[in-house]
């Protein structure tokens, strides 16, 4: 998540000698940090003590999103921590991935039906305003088939207009731009972190597996050792011992199970398998306080909704009442 933390509304912290960075925003007082802090392997438990401290002079606490083994290894040897799997997220070794398609007949069925329908892909090398114009659209179309409302932090929406070093795969037919992906660089792991596949309302069947297989191909073609579709929330293809408490276990139960009309947990967990992994990597939420709370998740919600959960959940209900409401118009 080290480039992430370049996405709009993410402050970015800086240690007193200018040679760590730590990307977060802050809610209900938390500071939702984006993976770990970025900086030497050596440097990390200082850093992370550095910023720790600096949050508790502003009334702060902390909480790292997005950890793995390593941070939660680091801060349990410098005091009581606690940790929440969040989920897991998939990973492939590019130079693995022709056997992995030529080996299921179902993705070669997906990709014959976009090149079928004469999809193409391609990459962009530095898009125009006339082309991030164009792209929007197709951004826009996309999040208007989202249950929720727009979230940020991670899943920001709106980097299209700063990419800087990503990577941009666009899918087009009859000249029509029809959906898009961004790569994102993971420089330490000679990686990249698919970070959004988007698609307009005119994308045929397959479309999506065409720009994920052109983009990894091409990332392959470059050298690059490991790709990512980024976190599946809630995945069960790891599981947490000891698990957490049987509060946080039955909330998190009800949101998979009355979650879906706004987020397809599931369907993304599916989505991302059917293209079988070389692994699962675990997904935590780790702060140094004795357990996660409710007003953890609670904290990460607000980081994710850029507001108050209650509000955000708000639109979200309001969002679905008026989507509910066209489709009845529809069928009349």
């Amino acid at each position: 998540m080290a480039y992430q933390i370049l996405n709009p509304g993410i402050r970015r912290w800086f240690s007193a000698d200018g040679e760590a960075v730590v990307g977060y925003v802050c809610a209900s007082r938390c500071r939702v940090v984006a993976g770990a802090p970025v900086c030497c392997e050596e440097r990390l438990a200082g850093v992370a003590a550095e910023f720790a401290a600096d949050a508790r002079r502003n009334g702060q606490w902390v909480c790292y999103f997005g950890a793995q083994d390593r941070l939660i290894a680091m801060l349990a040897e410098h005091g009581p921590t606690s940790a929440l799997l969040l989920g897991a997220q998939p990973f492939w070794s590019p130079q693995h991935w022709p056997a992995i398609i030529a080996a299921k007949a179902s993705l070669r069925a997906q990709l014959a039906r976009a090149r079928n329908k004469e999809v193409i892909v391609r990459v962009w090398p530095a898009p125009s305003d006339e082309d991030r114009s164009i792209l929007q659209h197709c951004l826009n179309e996309w999040l208007q088939t989202r249950g929720l409302p727009p979230m940020h932090f991670l899943v920001e929406w709106n980097i299209l207009p700063r990419l800087l070093e990503r990577r941009l795969f666009v899918a087009e037919r009859a000249g029509q731009v029809i959906g898009f992906l961004i790569a994102s660089p993971i420089p330490q792991r000679n990686g990249w972190l698919i970070e959004q596949i988007i698609r307009g309302r005119a994308a045929p069947n397959g479309s999506s597996e065409l720009l994920l297989d052109t983009a990894i191909r091409a990332l392959a073609a470059d050298g690059a050792a490991y790709v990512t579709l980024g976190l599946s929330p809630l995945s069960r293809a790891v599981s947490q011992e000891p698990p957490p408490s049987w509060r946080i276990r039955l909330l998190l139960t009800w949101v998979r199970v009355h979650g879906r009309r706004f987020y397809n947990f599931a369907g993304l967990e599916q989505f991302k398998s059917k293209f079988q992994p070389e692994g699962w990597e675990p997904i935590y939420a780790v702060t140094n306080r004795p357990r996660i709370s409710v007003r953890t998740l609670y904290a990460i919600a607000g980081a994710f909704g850029g507001t108050s959960p209650i509000v955000f959940i708000g639109h979200a209900l309001l969002r679905a009442l008026r989507q509910e409401a066209h489709w009845a118009l529809r069928r009349r």
